[in-house]
């Protein structure tokens, strides 16, 4: 299997003495954690929408404050778990208080888009699954794979490639799973293209999205971690 070289970890990046690289990493911690956060407090908690927003917010803030991430042992957990079993706790304790936190403090939290997360749970018409630890990990993977198309996207509008990226995303994403998919001659057709650059372009926009997508795992994850979910990942364990 081609991984890719070992990054800066998120984990090291959120107990870093330098205030910035903290915040950077809490950063990207929320980016890919929040959704799962708040999917699951609406459906194991039966959080109403209004109360999983607060919560989610307020979870990563006082995770951020008191450093509720700073005891995690890559030998004993995954991070997805640790962090998991942590939101728990905060949410029993929530409730023994009877209280609300104050957002905020020293780290501002990234801009979090609940009514798309909300439309997705009702698109799907999610239940409470049997399995909520697996629907946490595929929750976790989605987000992953939502921000690499984003990653993929902005680099290749800076390089140009447009179109690339647009023929890319109508073949692989946008086609639905129930029907069959395009040609390659329908799709060059509705971008101007001829099938053989459909081909290269699908071919590079491939490979770029599988490096970005384990650029964004390498980046949370441990090295164990991090094979262990990249193999899940190329055998399709996403659904």
């Amino acid at each position: 299997m081609d991984l890719p070289a070992t990054r800066h970890s998120i984990i090291a990046a959120i107990r870093s003495g330098d205030a910035d690289l903290r915040r950077d990493g809490f950063e990207t911690l929320v980016a890919v954690y929040w959704k799962p956060v708040y999917k699951y407090l609406r459906l194991k908690q039966h959080a109403s929408e209004d109360d999983a927003k607060d919560v989610t917010q307020e979870f990563f803030a006082r995770a951020i404050e008191k450093g509720f991430f700073d005891t995690f042992d890559p030998a004993k957990a995954r991070f997805r778990t640790f962090l998991r079993v942590c939101l728990d706790r905060f949410v029993a304790n929530e409730r023994k208080a009877a209280r609300r936190l104050k957002r905020g403090g020293a780290f501002a939290i990234v801009p979090l888009d609940f009514e798309t997360a909300e439309g997705e749970l009702r698109q799907r018409d999610v239940a409470v699954p049997s399995d909520l630890d697996e629907y946490f990990h595929q929750e976790w993977i989605r987000s992953l794979l939502a921000l690499a198309v984003d990653d993929l996207r902005r680099e290749y509008e800076r390089a140009g490639k447009t179109t690339q990226f647009h023929v890319w995303k109508r073949y692989d994403l946008d086609a639905p799973a129930s029907l069959e998919a395009p040609t390659y001659a329908a799709v060059g057709r509705e971008f101007g293209v001829n099938s053989t650059e459909v081909t290269n372009y699908l071919s590079a926009a491939r490979k770029a999205f599988r490096r970005l997508l384990f650029e964004r795992l390498r980046a949370i994850c441990g090295d164990e971690e991090f094979e262990a979910e990249a193999r899940y990942l190329l055998r399709g364990g996403f659904r």
